[in-house]
């Protein structure tokens, strides 16, 4: 079994629909948040908080996306991952995971609600285990999937990692 075999089925992870990669949640909050102390952005009442396994590998990527949620990203082991993040702004920024800290690498960043996120290994990678944690928990119906040309349009200074991280 190859390392990423072993991964998968030692963490029970299976592919992730719509965004991609491979993931199990790990922790859903039995406690509940309720719609009316909810921000209004949340169509619903959420759990108090959910975590995840996620699994990149060189024929996944994270695909472009946004959530109503802040979300923190936890690198765990193997390669480096890029995270790249679009700002309402207009501007963008690229952030390394990874366990290189003395060479600028990040072993953790949050990706702000609203901001649209994609990610995929570094080139040359094998694999890279990471973790993500949300509060208040991810729900499906605050998954926004990111449309190329829109992206493209907005922030043509990402043009070539956009077309890498949209289908």
């Amino acid at each position: 079994m190859t390392t990423v075999d072993r991964i998968k089925a030692l963490l029970r992870l299976k592919r992730l629909p719509m965004e991609g990669g491979y993931y199990v949640e790990t922790y859903r909050s039995p406690d509940v948040v309720k719609k009316d102390a909810l921000p209004d952005r949340y169509q619903g009442a959420r759990p108090l908080a959910t975590a995840i396994y996620y699994l990149l590998t060189p024929d996944t990527c994270s695909a472009m996306h946004r959530l109503q949620t802040d979300e923190i990203f936890h690198f765990y082991s193997g390669d480096p991952v890029e995270m790249l993040q679009l700002f309402p702004d207009g501007t963008g920024k690229l952030i390394t995971l990874g366990p290189d800290i003395v060479n600028g690498m990040h072993p953790q960043t949050i990706v702000p609600k609203g901001i649209w996120q994609g990610a995929r290994l570094a080139p040359g990678g094998t694999f890279a285990l990471l973790g993500t944690t949300m509060s208040p928990g991810f729900d499906v119906a605050d998954y926004e999937p990111g449309r190329r040309d829109t992206l493209t349009r907005r922030y043509p200074e990402f043009r070539e990692l956009i077309n890498a991280l949209t289908g």
